[in-house]
């Protein structure tokens, strides 16, 4: 089983992961991991935070050589803005005369008052800190690993940018299309149509001057995928169901759909469902559409893995809104703490980390191993079974 948990706060010292449950054996590329942080700060509308972090992971624990070696893995990411909040945030002690930074206006939409009476603190800066979205950088650099994993087995995982506040991509997008933007670094919003894309930036370059934020629409497409990941027998064992639960667990994402849900919930049954015919000459069976995204009963069909979180405008506004001091209790405008304004696409990068790590899970559950040839030899012997199926 393929294990992951986080620790670190926004402005503390560093953001650590840790990952158990990777085969043995396994390469490890840290460039990798680096050029999947760095995309994950990429993107029109990011704010002034990511001028100060150049996200770059160190591994402590689990790789030696280059590869895994059975054991956990320990990341650390550091923070430079750290260095800004030493004395605010010192792990013994107070904070400096002067230095310290309460926050008792809870921000509407984030964490901040349900947080602070859930742990009893007149001050939200501690509920801030880890329930920022920083925290998916340490979720990025786990899920480079589980894409290695997964690139070991043929899958290969890439988001793009359906919709930006009132823009939308009105398209099927082509993986050759879905993985030509990903690999574009210079593509602002990683939107596969350049004209759609200007329309996008265009939104985003309206809110900035309202003082405003946008959402959208962010897909992440798992390409190469086999049949049998994932089960029907129990609830929690259905594929669709934990990654909708991995994506959703995504700061600002408040809703997720798998393949066509959203639309094929206003049609008729027979306008969704994806025919089934056998090819011959190929061997397969094969689909006339993946309206289902690639899952059927909680199962991985064969398709495309298509996965779908719906982002809502980040909460942090420059124009201030109402809310009530947790002191005082009378009206006053919200905190303002430096955020951006579109993250569309980061949460895209987020969103690709946190599927690859359901995944990873499920090809392990499914082929066991504890070395990579151990697991790869596994993973062919059952492609041969649906081969000969």
């Amino acid at each position: 089983m393929l294990r992951f948990y986080t620790a670190g706060e926004s402005h503390g010292q560093a953001l650590l992961a840790f990952l158990s449950g990777l085969p043995a054996s396994l390469p490890v590329d840290l460039a990798f991991i680096n050029h999947e942080l760095h995309r994950r700060q990429l993107g029109y509308g990011r704010g002034g935070r990511q001028k100060i972090e150049k996200d770059r992971a160190d591994i402590f624990a689990g790789v030696r050589h280059s590869q895994t070696i059975g054991a956990p893995i320990a990341l650390q990411i550091e923070n430079r803005d750290w260095a800004n909040w030493e004395k605010i945030l010192p792990v013994e002690g107070s904070a400096d005369a002067g230095a310290d930074k309460k926050l008792v206006a809870p921000r509407p939409g984030h964490a901040d008052l349900a947080g602070s009476q859930k742990f009893n603190f007149h001050d939200a800066r501690y509920v801030l800190e880890r329930a920022s979205a920083r925290e998916t950088a340490a979720r990025v650099a786990v899920g480079a690993l589980a894409k290695l994993l997964l690139r070991a087995l043929g899958t290969e995982i890439a988001s793009h940018s359906v919709q930006v506040g009132h823009v939308k991509l009105d398209r099927t997008a082509t993986w050759d299309e879905i993985r030509a933007v990903n690999a574009d670094l210079e593509s602002p919003l990683r939107c596969v149509d350049s004209a759609v894309q200007e329309k996008m930036k265009t939104e985003v370059d309206a809110v900035l001057k309202a003082g405003d934020t946008v959402g959208g629409i962010f897909e992440v497409v798992a390409h190469n995928v086999p049949v049998g990941l994932g089960s029907h027998a129990q609830w929690d064992e259905k594929l669709d169901g934990k990654l909708a639960q991995a994506v959703m667990s995504i700061q600002a994402v408040k809703g997720v759909e798998i393949g066509a849900g959203v639309t094929a919930a206003g049609s008729f049954g027979s306008e969704v469902q994806d025919e089934i015919s056998y090819d011959k000459a190929g061997k397969k069976f094969r689909r006339s559409s993946n309206r289902a995204g690639g899952l059927e009963g909680g199962i991985t069909n064969g398709e495309d893995v298509i996965v779908r979180g719906y982002l809502k405008p980040i909460s942090t506004l420059r124009r201030a809104l109402g809310t009530a001091d947790m002191v005082t209790k009378e009206p006053i405008q919200a905190a303002y703490e430096r955020s951006d304004w579109c993250v569309v696409p980061a949460a895209g990068v987020a969103a690709e980390a946190m599927v690859a790590l359901v995944l990873g899970d499920a090809f392990l559950q499914k082929f066991g191993g504890d070395s990579l040839a151990e697991t790869r030899r596994n993973f062919d012997n059952y492609a041969r079974q649906i081969a000969e199926f």
